[in-house]
């Protein structure tokens, strides 16, 4: 083998591996992101920022099993990331969360980037408009109540994060 061959073939082992850690690390940012309400949280959704749109794809997987605090962490996150790639995460979100509050902070989100203009806002008018289409239509969350999905109990889900009754920064 020679030393170009040799050479990429390095590279290529090195930068998989790079890929790998920061996937890991990602994860562990959103792990404090989504599990804690307390200091820790501004700087791990900084760190997250700084991955820009590569967090995305992990942050919408977290946003579909975190507990209704993470989930506002996640919006802000997404907020701070400040990407286009966003937007489809936040329009699903903003019609389908089962907590209005998740839903009321996804579509002020798409909001106010709309309001900002340019390509991003006009991403964000569209989504706007098809969460209108969409709610319309009758799409919505699907919601059983105090009682739980029928047949599971009714303390399935994310569990609180730690921290709760701290305040934020």
């Amino acid at each position: 083998m020679n030393r170009a061959a040799m050479a990429l073939a390095l590279a290529t082992v090195f930068g998989a591996a790079c890929e790998d850690r920061s996937h890991r690390d990602m994860g562990d940012e959103i792990n404090i992101v989504i599990r804690r309400n307390d200091a820790l949280v501004p700087p791990a959704i900084a760190r997250l920022a700084a991955y820009g749109r590569a967090a995305i794809p992990q942050i919408e997987t977290a946003l579909h099993t975190a507990a209704p605090p993470g989930r506002l962490h996640l919006i802000k996150t997404i907020e701070t990331i400040g990407d286009a790639e966003g937007i489809p995460v936040l329009l699903h979100f903003a019609v389908y969360d089962v907590r209005a509050d998740v839903r009321t902070a996804c579509e002020a989100l798409l909001g106010s980037w709309a309001a900002a203009g340019g390509p991003r806002g006009d991403k964000a008018r569209a989504a706007l408009a098809r969460i209108a289409q969409k709610r319309a239509a009758g799409e919505a969350p699907l919601v059983f109540g105090d009682g739980g999905a029928p047949g599971m109990p009714s303390t399935v889900g994310a569990i609180a994060p730690v921290g709760i009754g701290l305040e934020t920064k």
